[in-house]
C-alpha cells in the first residue's frame, strides 16, 4: 500500500566490550583534561594523586551506568547502585576500596602522635654564639625595604617604560637574593592579559625587575632573548606544566624566580619528599633548575645545588619543622599536657644577607606565645643550616609597637624587623613606612631592652643615636663602643644613594667596621680613592638638640 508507515528499526545495544571501550575512552579524556589543569604528581606520597585516581574511578562508574542504561527502581537506589558496581565494575570498585584503605592508613601512620621523635628530628637547631656568628655588617649591606615596598617600587618602575607598559605588567612575585654581594629582590614581568600573551608569546618576556634593598633603586633589566617560561604562560610553557611533563613523579614546592651571577633568569623548583610514613615529614631533597629562556631543566641533589642559588628551603617549611622540634622535644603528650620546655616560632620572618647567602630570621617564644622571646633562629635557606641564639627580650610585634610609639605623631607604620648585630647587641632594625608604602624613617630597638629605641631619617643617624643610648643606659661599656675618631689608609670604598643623598662607606686597613660619610656634608668624600690616608671623625651633636645626631662621620684627606 502507498500509505504504509515505515517501521523504524531499534539500534542494537552495544556489546559488553564496546561499552567497556567507551567507558575507558570517556575516563581517559576526563582524566587527561583534569591532569593538564591540576598537574598532580604521579606519586603515592602525594594526596592529590589519590584524588586523581579516585576521580578516574568515579568517572568510569558513572560512564558505565549511562552506557548500560541502568536506572534504579523504587527506594532501593543505593543498594541497586552497589549491586551494579559489583556486577559490572567490580575491578574498579575494588580499586576504590584499596585507594581509600591506603589513604586512611597512610594518614594514620604519618601522624605526630605515633612518630613524635621523627618529627622532632626533622630540623637540627644547635645553639650558636651571636657575636661570633652574626658579624656587624656595613650600612651598604642592610636591606631597608620590605617585600611590599619593593613590589611597590618595582611596579612603579614599570610605569616609566613606554614600550613595555601597554604589553606587560609587574608580576608582584619578587624573590630576595644576594646578587653580586648585594641584597636585592628580583621579579619577572608578565603579560598584561591573554591577548597580549597571544601577540607577544613568540618573543617571550623581554625583561625582569631588580630592586636594590639598600638604595631602594628599581631597574628593569632587558634580556637579549625573552623568557619563554613563566607563570603568566597559560599553556605548555607554564612553569609548573613544563616541570610536570619533564618530571611526572616529582613533587615540587613553589618555584622561585632567581638570577645567576651573569644575570640569566632561572626558576628554582625545590623537590618535596615525605620522610615520615606516607604523607608526613615534608622536606626538601634537591631542586630542578629551569632556564626561563630556553626551558632546559637540570636536577641537582641538595648538596650539589649551585652556590648562587639562594632559596631552596621556604621559610614557612623551616618554621614548621622547628615548631615540630620545639613542641615535641619531650614527646607528644607533653606538647599538649604540661608543655615543659615547649617552644615555637613567632608569627613572622624576615631575611638577612650574610656570607653571600640569604638567611631567614624568626623569633622563638614559649608555648604561651607571650610578649617576650626566648631567642631567635637563623637558617641558611640554601643549606638549611640552622642555629638557635638565646636572646631573651621583646617579640617582633612588641618592638614594632615600641618603634611606632616614638613616631606616632607622624603616623608611620613599622615593617617586620631585621635582626642586626650592633655593638655586639642583638638589635631589631625596623624600616618605617608612610601611607604611600615608602620608607621614611628607620628605628633600632634593643632586643633585651625594648625601651631603648633610636630613630633617624637615615640608617647612619639611627645607628649613631642607638649607640649613644646604649652607652647612656649602661648596656654597653664606653670602651666597647665604636671609636669616634680613626686615622688610616682606605682599604675598601663603596657608595650608595639613601633618601636621595649619596653616602660613602669607608673601611680602613686593619679594621672590620665601615664609616658612613655623607657627600652633601663632606665634599671631600667624592674624590676619595682606595689607598688614600684619611682621618675620620664622628659628627658632633646639634647644639640645640644634643640628643639628635644629624650626620654620620666627617673625613679629612691627608
Amino acid at each position: 500500500m502507498d500509505n504504509e508507515i515505515p517501521i523504524k528499526k531499534s539500534r542494537k545495544p552495544k556489546s559488553k566490550l564496546g561499552r567497556t571501550l567507551t567507558n575507558l575512552v570517556v575516563t581517559l579524556v576526563v582524566g587527561a583534561v583534569y591532569f593538564y589543569l591540576t598537574l598532580p604528581a604521579i606519586n603515592l606520597q602525594n594526596p592529590d594523586f589519590f584524588s586523581f585516581l579516585f576521580l578516574l574511578c568515579v568517572v568510569y562508574i558513572v560512564s558505565a551506568l549511562i552506557t548500560s542504561g541502568f536506572q534504579a527502581k523504587g527506594n532501593g537506589g543505593l543498594r541497586e547502585y552497589l549491586h551494579f558496581i559489583k556486577s559490572q565494575c567490580l575491578p574498579v570498585g575494588i580499586l576504590v576500596l584499596i585507594l581509600v584503605a591506603i589513604f586512611l592508613v597512610g594518614q594514620v601512620i604519618s601522624q605526630p602522635i605515633f612518630r613524635a621523635s621523627a618529627y622532632r628530628d626533622l630540623l637540627d637547631a644547635p645553639t650558636g654564639d651571636f657575636v661570633t656568628d652574626v658579624s656587624q655588617i656595613s650600612f651598604d649591606e642592610i636591606p631597608t625595604l620590605d617585600r611590599d615596598s619593593a613590589n611597590y617600587l618595582g611596579d612603579r618602575q614599570m610605569g616609566t617604560l613606554s614600550d613595555m607598559v601597554s604589553q606587560f605588567e609587574y608580576s608582584n612575585d619578587s624573590t630576595q637574593i644576594n646578587y653580586k654581594g648585594r641584597p636585592v629582590r628580583v621579579a619577572p614581568i608578565g603579560y598584561a592579559d591573554l591577548f597580549k600573551w597571544f601577540t607577544n608569546r613568540g618573543s617571550g618576556l623581554p625583561a625582569y625587575v631588580v630592586v636594590d634593598m639598600v638604595t631602594q633603586e628599581a631597574t628593569v633589566h632587558r634580556l637579549n632573548e625573552g623568557m619563554k617560561y613563566s607563570f603568566s604562560e597559560p599553556l605548555n610553557r607554564n612553569v609548573m606544566r613544563h616541570l610536570r611533563f619533564n618530571f611526572p613523579t616529582m613533587m615540587f614546592a613553589q618555584p622561585e624566580f632567581e638570577i645567576d651571577e651573569n644575570g640569566d633568569p632561572w626558576w628554582i623548583a625545590p623537590r618535596l619528599v615525605k620522610t615520615i610514613g606516607l604523607f608526613g615529614g615534608t622536606d626538601i631533597q634537591g631542586a630542578v633548575l629551569l632556564n626561563a629562556v630556553t626551558g632546559e631543566c637540570t636536577y641537582y641533589d641538595s648538596a650539589d645545588v649551585p652556590t648562587w642559588v639562594d632559596n631552596l628551603y621556604a621559610p614557612a617549611l623551616v618554621m614548621q619543622q622547628y615548631d615540630y622540634h620545639g613542641t615535641l622535644v619531650n614527646g607528644f603528650l607533653n606538647s599538649i599536657f604540661g608543655q615543659r620546655d615547649v617552644t615555637q616560632t613567632t608569627q613572622g620572618y624576615n631575611y638577612i644577607a650574610m656570607n653571600d647567602d640569604v638567611y631567614m630570621y624568626t623569633g622563638v617564644t614559649s608555648a604561651n606565645a607571650d610578649q617576650s622571646n626566648l631567642g631567635f633562629l637563623l637558617c641558611n635557606l640554601r643549606t638549611k643550616d640552622t642555629r638557635f641564639y638565646a636572646a631573651p627580650g621583646a617579640t617582633e610585634d612588641a618592638a614594632k609597637a615600641s618603634a611606632q610609639g616614638v613616631v606616632q605623631d607622624l603616623g608611620y607604620i613599622s615593617t617586620f624587623p631585621i635582626l642586626l648585630n650592633i655593638s655586639n647587641q642583638p638589635t631589631y632594625f625596623i624600616p618605617m613606612k608612610d601611607a604611600a608604602n615608602l620608607v621614611k624613617m628607620y628605628a633600632m630597638v634593643n632586643v633585651a631592652r625594648y625601651d631603648i629605641v633610636a630613630t633617624g631619617t637615615t640608617v647612619t643617624a639611627a645607628e649613631a643615636e642607638y649607640i649613644r643610648l646604649l652607652g647612656d643606659r649602661g648596656v654597653v661599656a664606653p670602651e666597647t663602643l665604636p671609636s669616634t675618631s680613626a686615622t688610616g689608609v682606605i682599604e675598601k670604598l663603596r657608595s650608595a644613594v639613601l633618601d636621595g643623598n649619596t653616602y660613602y662607606f669607608i673601611r680602613l686597613q686593619g679594621e672590620e667596621v665601615y664609616y658612613s660619610v655623607s657627600a652633601a656634608d663632606n665634599n671631600v668624600a667624592v674624590i676619595l680613592n682606595e689607598g688614600d690616608r684619611v682621618t675620620i671623625e664622628h659628627a658632633q651633636p646639634d647644639e640645640e638638640h644634643p640628643a639628635l645626631i644629624l650626620n654620620g662621620y666627617s673625613v679629612t684627606l691627608h
